[in-house]
C-alpha cells in the first residue's frame, strides 16, 4: 500500500499521543543549556524544562537538525516503503532554519527525492502542528499528496491563532521577535498578544495590561475573526500548566460550540523563545 507518509518537526509541539496513533514521524530539534544538549521531547520534558529555565543563568539555545539527519529519516521511510511519496512540515523558515535543512536533504536524495514534498508552514508550534494532524488524518484514508497539500493550505488560512507572553524578554533575547520589537520597554505588567502573519513572521497584535484583561481580549477578537460560525476545534498550547489552558477552553465554551479540543505543551525550542506563562491558542472551524 503506498500511502502518504508524514514527517515533521518537533516544534509543532503534537502530543506524543497525536504523533504516535496516527503515525507521524516527528524528527527532534536540539536544545542547548551551556554544554548540555537535549533532543526535543526526547531527553527532556516539557515539566523538566520549565522548572529549569527560570533558574538557568544563561538563556538555552536551540538548533535545527542536519540535513543528514533529515536525509536518514527520509531514507529510512523510502526503503521501508518503497511505493510512498513523503510529506514533510516545518516550522516557519522566518522563524528557523529547520525547513532549509529538510530541504537540502531531499536535493542531497537525488532521484529518490522526487518522492518527498517539503512544506514550510509559515507558523509554529500546534498553528502548523493541526495541519500536520490533519495531513495526516487524510493520509490514512488513503488521500495523495495533492489531494493533501491542497486540504491543508485551504486549513492554513482559515486557522486563526493568538499567543500571549508573559514577557517579550525571550523572544528578543533569541532574536525571534520579528515585527514585534516595537512593543518593547512598555510599561510594567503590559501583556503583549501576538501572532503570526502570511510571512511566518511574529507581529503584536496588541498590549493589553494585566493577564486576565488578555485573556479576555484575546477572547474578543476571536468572536471578531469568526463571526457567523459557532461550530469550532480549538487547541491550547500551555507550558507544562494544562489548567490555564482548561479555564480558557472554559472560557471559549460560552461563546463557541467547540468541536475537537487538544490540550498540548508548548515544547521546550519553542518555550526557549517564549518563556513561562504563555499561552498560545489557535481556532480552525470545524
Amino acid at each position: 500500500m503506498n500511502h502518504t507518509v508524514i514527517v515533521t518537526d518537533s516544534t509543532s509541539d503534537i502530543p506524543p499521543s497525536m504523533a504516535e496513533a496516527y503515525g507521524i514521524h516527528v524528527v527532534p530539534l536540539t536544545l542547548m543549556f551551556g554544554e548540555e544538549s537535549y533532543r526535543d521531547g526526547v531527553d527532556m520534558t516539557p515539566e523538566q524544562f520549565y522548572e529549569r529555565l527560570p533558574r538557568s543563568p544563561q538563556l538555552p539555545t536551540t538548533s535545527q537538525p542536519s540535513p543528514v539527519e533529515y536525509m536518514n529519516v527520509y531514507r529510512n521511510i523510502l526503503e521501508r516503503y518503497p511505493d510512498s511519496p513523503i510529506l514533510s512540515f516545518h516550522i516557519s523558515s522566518g522563524l528557523s532554519g529547520t525547513y532549509q535543512s529538510a530541504l537540502l536533504a531531499k536535493s542531497m536524495l537525488e532521484e529518490e527525492g522526487s518522492r518527498i514534498t517539503v512544506f514550510d508552514s509559515l507558523s509554529a508550534s500546534y498553528g502548523f502542528g493541526l495541519l500536520v494532524v490533519h495531513a495526516a488524518r487524510l493520509a490514512a484514508e488513503g488521500k495523495g499528496p495533492e489531494e493533501i497539500l491542497e486540504s491543508v493550505e485551504r486549513l492554513r488560512r482559515s486557522r486563526k491563532l493568538y499567543f500571549l507572553v508573559d514577557t517579550l524578554e525571550y523572544l528578543q533575547k533569541g532574536g525571534r521577535i520579528g515585527k514585534a520589537s516595537a512593543i518593547l520597554g512598555t510599561l510594567l505588567n503590559i501583556k503583549p498578544i501576538l501572532s503570526i502573519d502570511e510571512e511566518g513572521v511574529i507581529y503584536a497584535v496588541e498590549k493589553v495590561r494585566g493577564r486576565k484583561k488578555a485573556v479576555a481580549r484575546m477572547i474578543e477578537l476571536f468572536k471578531k475573526d469568526l463571526q457567523g460560525i459557532d461550530k469550532i476545534n480549538v487547541a491550547v498550547g500551555h507550558t507544562a500548566q494544562p489548567t490555564a489552558g482548561e479555564e480558557f477552553l472554559q472560557e471559549l465554551s460560552a461563546y463557541f460550540t467547540l468541536e475537537e479540543k487538544v490540550l498540548t505543551n508548548v515544547g521546550p525550542v519553542v518555550g526557549s523563545h517564549v518563556g513561562n506563562g504563555t499561552l498560545a491558542v489557535f481556532v480552525w472551524p470545524a
